[in-house]
């Protein structure tokens, strides 16, 4: 009888290599750079949680995106790429190349995957987009819908553009036709923007950000779309130091010096220089002056005050973020530095030893690393509403103490340090001390609650009252299939505001800066149940690994409320003060919503943490202040990839953000 030798299945691989261009095609036509135009991303490989087939599609189409590679204005459909093909399995996909619409689909799937992987490792859970609004015939609202797959489109537009749009759920990127240009691209030539690895980061920072805060679209204040700007640049920057031979090749350039000019800080060179731009679109360092010379960026703290256009305003806290980035950078590399000059810390004319460059690049790595992840976390640790620098400033510092409790290499200090130079401050701190930065504890918050509480007034409140009694689902984590997590989100926000409509919870409403007395301004939103002020709650997981390995789990809490809000005081005060009664439905001019993100530990439901507001739903300064600022004449946004005036309002597309009009906007 013949017996067969077991073969056990093979098992798939962890993840898909596929080639990408490390910056754009722009270094390609270089001498100098041609050698690193080309980058192997390794993206994970999706595969079916219940079959263990490969989930990958021709698109591609996987759990997270879907490419749609559709030309409007030539009404033609590009043949989707099988990534799936045995011969690109075998050499990493398709070799990059600007005429290959195939290509350009498999780089936009690599690098937003990429970008995704960066931000499920730094906040410990799947990631999940905005969901869509659903609404009948009659424009009422019925509800939301979860949204399985961010939609990509790499040749959505004839534009010099690209943008994330909130309504279609969807990343769109523009073609354009160089007419004259001394760059790499000749005139006649086409640039793609779904081939710069900046921009294609970029505008998935902004699908990642609406999905974790929806309501950082909407402006009420300077720093609010500025933050959102500015964020994703940061992500574009800081992700780029993942690839080794781009950063060996301008740390050699540089002779280790990462703040003198360098390809890492800058963001979009090819299409800056498309567009008339002497260099790249932006430079976190500085910038080219008439005469193609680059100069490097003065600090001048009072340029904030002074800088109301987002990008403009974003471009102050990248440069921030990237100072303190340089600040550690040479804090890591000073020993190596030391030793390799034999303590007199200048290093001798000459190319720089190879393995001096490895060393200093891997330091590089690790602190750009470490500061994305502090970015990233941040995001968690921020107010849901009203977000401002100085809020930001205050997520950072809590969100990397909470994990890492010994500063070992003085991040945070860096961070504070390059914040105050460029004159970002937190309001209502008196220091810029890491305990005065750090947002209030639990208890902390709590004291607010001594008017109510069982222990009387101007007494403490009990350690206990910090517990809340909260039957929320707490069992999901990086495996999970997104739509049960979607689920159970729901069901938790659901539970979540229940309890706080509820008599526990409501003991604790003051603490987290939010009302529900039934004496609220007319004008505030009201459930149609109980007519008292409504309560919007999200709730999501987080599981990071920090100091020695440990795990932090928590559950994060947004509560927030709205308001309606009229840009004609007199409108306001009538239906405030009930002369002026509201229709059924009535829609006003903007909503002014306060809120709060709370920090729960799932073990025990202990609020770790409050991050508020300022201010209720209640509070008529905060709403005039809101008002002021919607109504006030100030110079519009400008573009994230050009520059030039426009309108933004709430319910538009961040398109609006991003359109071109710097001497015109470009053929639609």
């Amino acid at each position: 009888m013949k017996t067969e030798a077991y073969h056990p299945r093979p098992q798939p691989p962890a993840f898909r290599r596929l080639r990408v261009f490390a910056l754009d095609p722009s270094l390609a036509v270089q001498v100098d750079t041609a050698g690193i135009n080309e980058l192997v991303l390794e993206v994970p490989w999706e595969v079916d949680r219940h079959s263990g087939l490969p989930l990958l599609e021709r698109g591609p189409i996987g759990e997270y995106v879907e490419v749609i590679d559709y030309d409007p204005a030539s009404g033609m459909y590009y043949a989707p790429v099988d990534l799936n093909d045995p011969y690109l399995l075998a050499q990493d996909g398709l070799t990059p190349a600007e005429g290959n619409p195939q290509f350009h689909q498999q780089m936009v799937y690599a690098v937003v995957m990429t970008t995704i992987g960066h931000f499920e490792r730094a906040l410990g859970r799947v990631v999940l987009w905005s969901p869509r609004i659903v609404r009948d015939a009659k424009e009422r609202l019925q509800g939301v819908e979860f949204v399985r797959r961010l939609r990509i489109y790499p040749h959505a537009l004839r534009d010099a553009n690209a943008y994330y749009s909130w309504r279609k759920k969807a990343l769109l990127f523009g073609y354009f036709t160089v007419s004259d240009s001394d760059g790499p691209t000749p005139p006649g030539g086409k640039v793609f923007t779904c081939l710069s690895h900046d921009i294609i980061a970029h505008e998935t920072a902004h699908a990642l950000l609406d999905g974790i805060h929806p309501r950082f679209m909407e402006p009420t204040n300077e720093d609010v779309l500025a933050l959102h700007e500015a964020f994703a640049d940061i992500v574009a920057i800081f992700q780029r130091f993942a690839n080794p031979a781009v950063l060996r090749h301008q740390i050699a350039r540089t002779r280790g010096d990462l703040g003198a000019e360098n390809l890492m800080s800058k963001l979009a060179l090819q299409f800056g220089q498309a567009i008339g731009h002497s260099g790249a679109l932006r430079d976190a360092l500085g910038q080219e002056d008439k005469d193609g010379q680059w100069q490097p960026a003065e600090i001048k703290p009072g340029a904030l005050a002074q800088t109301t256009t987002p990008h403009e305003r974003g471009a102050i806290l990248v440069a921030a973020v990237f100072d303190a980035f340089l600040l550690i950078y040479r804090s890591r590399v000073a020993d190596l530095v030391r030793i390799a000059t034999q303590g007199a810390g200048i290093l001798a004319g000459g190319a720089l030893h190879p393995d001096l460059v490895q060393r200093l690049a891997n330091e590089a790595a690790k602190a750009a690393q470490h500061i994305l992840q502090m970015c990233i976390r941040a995001l968690d640790y921020c107010p849901p509403i009203d977000v401002t620098f100085g809020d930001y400033l205050r997520a950072i510092i809590t969100a990397d103490c909470d994990l890492y409790p010994e500063d070992r290499y003085s991040y945070r200090v860096a961070v504070t340090d390059a914040f105050r130079r460029r004159g970002i401050y937190p309001k209502g701190t008196g220091s810029l001390c890491q305990d005065s930065l750090c947002w209030p504890t639990g208890l902390e918050s709590l004291l607010d609650l001594r008017r109510t509480a069982p222990a009387g007034k101007g007494r403490r409140p009990p350690a206990s009252m910090a517990r809340l009694n909260l039957p929320l689902h707490v069992d999901w984590d990086l495996q999970s299939d997104r739509l049960e997590v979607w689920d159970k989100m729901r069901k938790n926000a659901e539970a979540m505001r229940g309890w706080l409509l509820g008599e526990k919870g409501r003991k604790y409403v003051n603490a987290f800066g939010l009302t529900l007395d039934p004496q609220a301004p007319p004008s505030v939103s009201r459930d149609k149940k109980t007519g008292l002020p409504e309560v919007e709650v999200f709730v999501r997981t987080a599981l990071r690994r920090g100091y020695r390995d440990s795990l932090t789990t928590d559950l994060v809490v947004e509560m927030t409320q709205w308001r309606h809000g009229f840009y004609e005081p007199k409108v306001q005060d009538g239906v405030d003060t009930g002369r002026r009664r509201l229709k059924p439905r009535a829609r006003p001019d903007f909503k002014f919503r306060r809120g709060c993100t709370v920090l729960i530990s799932p073990s025990d439901m202990c609020v770790r943490y409050v991050m508020r507001t300022a201010g209720t739903v209640a509070d008529d300064q905060e709403l005039k202040r809101v008002r002021e600022f919607l109504t006030r004449e100030n110079p519009a946004p400008g573009n994230a990839f050009t520059a030039g005036p426009c309108e933004f309002w709430p319910d538009e597309d961040i398109l609006q953000l991003h359109r071109a009009a710097e001497g015109g906007t470009s053929d639609a």
